[in-house]
């Protein structure tokens, strides 16, 4: 519709009769005249032009027309004109009611037609400006119609035309129906003779593809082959029998050309086996390469290649080929799953199985054969070299953390530990020791193998699951061959062994540890007697299930006995490669070329190997087949650690204990000790032999935990028995020499012992020994003549009640140091078993936490063991300290049997004197080999103090001496403090400052009586009231006592 512009801005639309622009202008024009009559008719005209005016800065429905500016009066009239004369409902009553009224009539009708005169000029002005617009709008319209009719006229002629073409069709439509199934059929049979030629030519292309080693893709082309043949149509040509035939012949090759690459890679030794990315990559990696024994190399290699592999090149594109590109599995992986994936479409998932499970055990037990002679030359080399090391050093060649037997092999100045070798007699050979060479062959080899089979089962895991897989969709064979094996808990009759021919991860892992029993037995030297009843009960425990229920789930428990025997297989498919005479592996493995001594102690060293054996096992094993993981070669091995080893060695060591400990020269001194200490056994310290040869034989009880930590409790406790036997022999030893002895009796004194323990002397046991017993350092030389006092108030001492064999003497000194030394050697035990050396491996292993015993409660029982030690050490070092104290009371109370009124001056002191310095003197020598110095200082320290004080004491049981025979007894104390000081563990001071109170005791009798006084008065505590009393009781001749003397005496120390 054609829309022109209106004087208010909007558009005046044309209606669809097709009325004109001009008319429209002229019909709204002539729809004002009445208002601008009746503006001019109105009495109140000049309101209205007042309105008008104000209107005129308001926008009207007249404004925006297209008025020349020249004429402008145009658009002043327009604004004066009411709008109500454009409404769209106008009434014209009102206005001629209005002019009929009006009393100026004429002025009314004239003043309207003004505005009509004014409004026609202002339709002129519009015409004018809309003229072209209206004629090209007129044009475009007329030629609109003529493009619609001319197109009316075309679209007929071409309804004409089709009309025509339909019929001219219709008339050929059987022809050509005809000449099309002609062309459908000539170009069948174009495609069927290519196809035939094709299919001629298949046996040759599978041949080469088999050469070259593109196995799917001689299986794809075998398959799509055959499928081919029994199209209809391809079954009556003659020609194709024979290729029929020869493909008939090429499935059983491709069957055993892929059964023998796939027995070669799951056993390690195919092409594939060794990379991650293709025998010719640089980048290839060792599969066998682990992380630690936390995971399996293979599984966790980043290194893994997204291309098309080597063996899939020629392959058709398809479903399992796209697979095989996207998958991140290893090379070796990806090439067993496509030789899995050949069999399934050959059909033949139940016959490999079969020949798999066929030459499982020969296969294993040929494995491990070839890794003993592999490892047989290893270690002939090391063997040569270690020869050659040998002769240049004297030093004996250990393997592990600790060196059991480098004690027994070292030399000695004395050769003492060589005695203690002898007197150990260990029931096995420095080799079969925890660190000798058996124990680490034996260790290496199993844990070589073990890698070894823990990466061929593995493989074993993958074909099963993948066998598993491919046996659901499969169509049975019933005439499918079937291993029979003494397995109890392989059901041959099963549904799952049908459809795998035998083959499951069950069978695997039960004839993988049974392989591994029999290598075991044959290294520990078991007989089958021994083994089989620990094994039936781990066989009775895991055949204690339902049956049905396992059947229902599909999954296979594992049983395990000593020896499983496979018998006779028969398999119909048996063909190229796979013939044996025998299916029952030879007996014995070659163990002996590795390891020549062998025997039950060698079970140590294999828990470990088993032990991560095992644990590796449950790393790789699928959680699907988590109920297969019985430990069954872990059990047996517990087993046989628990009812034979352990019994065993401590059976053997505590014969070895007890033989070391009542030897007639276990607690015999060393005759030719050196001359000076030493607190190292290899520099000659004088341990004695019956200890010495139990804290080796100790060490290498312990020594198993290296290789056993689990049973750590129980070794431990073996050698607190050990220890706890020698501790009593040791105590039994102390006792024959002290028993009825006047020493030990007062020892058992609680207020002696009291008494010792607070003397300041015993910080040099301190020293020695640690903070065993409360010592308290402020009580001062009070408790040392306290204990001095009681002993002298004992009365007279004998000599039956002394130790007089100084063999004696010497024992209790060498038996100190050897219990001292026995429990630091102990507490060092105690302390490795909290050390992180020790502790790691059960850390280490987290698939075994179920394995692990703790060893917390370790230590303290050892550091109670030792603390018994040192209480015996230091009772003996008591006993010798009470000795010597008894020994020169017993010498120093011959001064209250003699007179000291002498009438010459003697040039030697009193023979006691001499007889007690020469005692001291050759016990001090006799015992410095086996002493420290510390403990000999503790040891002869009390005889200054017990001898100043018999001397003070004595002087009350005189009745008379004289200036000599003070001279005498001076004479006296100056031969005991230089014998005393000349030994070189006392302190001469405190021996000097002992002694020279004697002397200035006994020159009091020299002084008159005002001198005595005098001094009182100055050093009235360096006696004590009754020793000054003394002084003045003893007949001195010459001397002058007033009768007064000893009040004045009392005065002078009472205040």
């Amino acid at each position: 519709m054609l829309q022109l512009p209106t004087p208010d801005g909007e558009r005046m639309t044309r209606g669809q009769g097709g009325e004109d622009p001009t008319v429209a202008v002229t019909r709204y024009t002539l729809s004002s005249r009445p208002s601008l009559s009746r503006s001019r008719a109105s009495p109140a005209a000049g309101s209205r032009l007042a309105v008008g005016t104000m209107n005129r800065h308001r926008r009207g429905i007249f404004d925006g027309l297209p008025i020349p500016a020249d004429k402008s009066y145009l658009k002043e009239g327009l604004s004066r004109i009411d709008e109500g004369w454009a409404a769209a409902r106008f009434d014209s009553l009102p206005h001629v009611v209005h002019i009929l009224t009006s009393k100026d009539r004429d002025g009314e009708i004239q003043f309207l037609k003004e505005q009509s005169d004014l409004i026609e000029d202002v339709v002129d002005e519009v015409v004018h400006a809309y003229h072209h617009g209206f004629n090209k709008a007129i044009q475009n319209y007329s030629q609109i119609l003529r493009l619609f009719s001319e197109s009316a006229e075309s679209i007929a002629g071409l309804k004409g035309e089709m009309a025509e073409a339909k019929a001219l069709l219709g008339r050929k439509n059987q022809h050509l129906g005809q000449l099309w199934y002609r062309s459908l059929t000539l170009r069948h049979v174009i495609s069927l003779l290519d196809q035939v030629e094709d299919v001629a030519k298949v046996p040759a292309r599978i041949e080469n593809l088999m050469a070259e080693k593109q196995l799917y893709a001689a299986v794809q082309l075998h398959v799509q082959s055959m499928l081919m043949l029994e199209r209809e149509g391809f079954q009556a040509v003659g020609a194709l029998q024979e290729v029929r035939s020869d493909l008939t012949k090429l499935r059983g090759a491709l069957f055993y050309k892929i059964l023998e690459d796939l027995h070669c890679h799951l056993y390690n030794s195919g092409e594939y086996s060794s990379s991650f990315d293709g025998p010719d990559d640089d980048s290839s990696l060792d599969m066998r390469e682990s992380d630690g024994g936390h995971g399996r190399g293979r599984k966790d290699s980043t290194s893994i290649s997204r291309k098309i592999p080597s063996f899939l090149s020629c392959a058709t594109p398809d479903e399992f080929l796209e697979s095989m590109i996207k998958t991140d599995a290893p090379l070796n992986v990806k090439y067993l799953r496509t030789l899995v994936q050949c069999l399934s479409m050959l059909q033949k998932v139940a016959a490999a199985g079969a020949v798999i499970c066929q030459r499982v055990r020969l296969t294993i037990h040929d494995v491990i054969t070839s890794k003993i002679k592999a490892y047989t030359g290893e270690a002939s080399k090391s063997n040569i070299d270690k020869i050659e090391r040998e002769t240049t050093s004297d030093v004996s060649h250990s393997h592990g953390p600790g060196t059991l037997y480098q004690l027994s092999k070292q030399k000695t100045k004395n050769g003492a530990l060589a005695v203690a070798t002898q007197l150990v007699c260990s029931p096995i050979s420095p080799a079969m020791a925890p660190t000798g060479d058996a124990q680490w062959a034996a260790s290496k080899l199993l844990g070589s193998i073990f890698e070894c089979l823990v990466d061929i089962l593995e493989n074993h895991i993958t074909v099963g699951e993948l066998l598993e897989q491919k046996s659901s969709t499969e169509v049975e064979n019933v005439n499918t061959p079937h291993v029979a094996n003494g397995d109890t808990s392989w059901n041959p009759d099963s549904e799952y062994s049908q459809a795998t021919g035998g083959f499951s991860v069950a069978f695997s892992l039960s004839v993988v540890q049974s392989e591994c029993q029999q290598l075991l037995c044959e290294i520990l030297r078991a007989t089958p007697e021994a083994a089989t009843a620990d094994a039936a009960v781990q066989t009775a425990r895991l055949a204690n299930k339902d049956p049905v229920k396992e059947k229902r789930d599909g999954s296979e428990g594992l049983s395990f006995a000593f020896r499983i025997t496979d018998a006779a297989i028969s398999a119909q498919n048996e063909g190229q490669g796979w013939r044996r005479s025998s299916t029952v592996p030879q007996e014995g493995y070659g163990t002996a070329s590795v390891i020549p001594d062998q025997g039950i102690f060698l079970a140590a060293s294999v828990y470990r190997p088993v032990f991560e054996f095992m644990n590796n096992i449950g790393l790789v094993l699928p959680p699907k087949y988590s109920q297969l993981e019985n430990d069954g070669l872990l059990a047996f091995v517990n087993n046989f650690l628990k009812e034979h080893f352990l019994p065993a060695i401590f059976v053997d060591y505590r014969k070895c204990v007890q033989q070391a400990i009542s030897s007639p020269a276990a607690f015999r001194p060393r005759v030719n000790a050196t001359s000076v200490y030493s607190s190292v056994v290899e520099n000659g310290r004088p341990v004695l032999q019956g200890l010495l040869a139990v804290d080796i034989i100790a060490k290498e009880v312990l020594g198993w935990v290296q290789l056993m930590p689990n049973y750590a409790t129980e070794l431990v406790e073996y050698v607190r028995t050990f220890l706890e036997r020698t501790h009593e022999r040791c105590r039994a030893s102390y006792m024959e020499a002290v028993l009825e002895k006047q020493s030990y009796i007062l020892l058992s004194r609680s207020d002696v012992e009291s008494l010792m323990r607070l003397d300041p002397a015993n910080a040099s046991l301190q020293n020695s020994f640690g903070q065993l017993e409360n010592y308290i350092p402020e009580a001062g030389v009070e408790v040392e003549i306290e204990l001095s006092d009681l002993l002298l108030d004992m009365g007279p001492i004998k000599q039956e009640n002394l130790i007089h064999d100084d063999q004696k003497l010497i024992l209790l000194a060498s038996l100190s140091d050897s219990l001292e030394y026995l429990a630091d050697s102990v507490e060092r035990l105690g302390e490795s078993f909290i050390s992180p050396s020790t502790t790691a491996d059960n850390k280490s292993h987290m698939h075994q936490g179920r394995h692990t015993r703790s060893t917390s409660a370790i230590p303290k029982n050892l550091a109670t063991l030792a603390n018994e030690y040192r209480r015996l050490a230091v009772d003996c070092v008591r006993v010798l300290r009470l000795e010597m104290q008894l020994e020169t009371i017993y010498h120093m109370q011959e001064m209250t049997k003699r007179e000291y009124v002498e009438d010459q001056d003697a040039e030697d002191p009193d023979d006691f004197i001499i007889s007690l310095t020469t005692q001291i003197a050759r016990r001090d020598e006799e015992m410095a080999p086996y002493v420290a110095e510390p403990k000999r200082n503790y040891v002869f320290g009390g005889i200054s103090s017990v001898a100043a004080n018999a001397s003070i004491k004595a002087l009350a049981q005189m009745k008379s001496i004289n200036l000599l025979g003070v001279q005498q007894i001076c004479r006296n104390s100056i031969a005991l403090e230089q014998a005393l000081a000349a030994m070189p563990s006392i302190d001469s001071e405190a021996v000097q400052q002992r002694l020279d109170r004697v002397r200035t005791f006994y020159e009091l009798l020299n002084l008159p009586f005002e001198s005595l006084i005098g001094f009182i008065g100055e050093q009235e505590y360096l006696f004590s009231a009754k020793e000054y009393l003394s002084v003045l009781k003893v007949n001195v001749p010459g001397r002058e006592i007033p009768m007064d003397a000893e009040r004045r005496i009392s005065q002078i120390l009472g205040h």
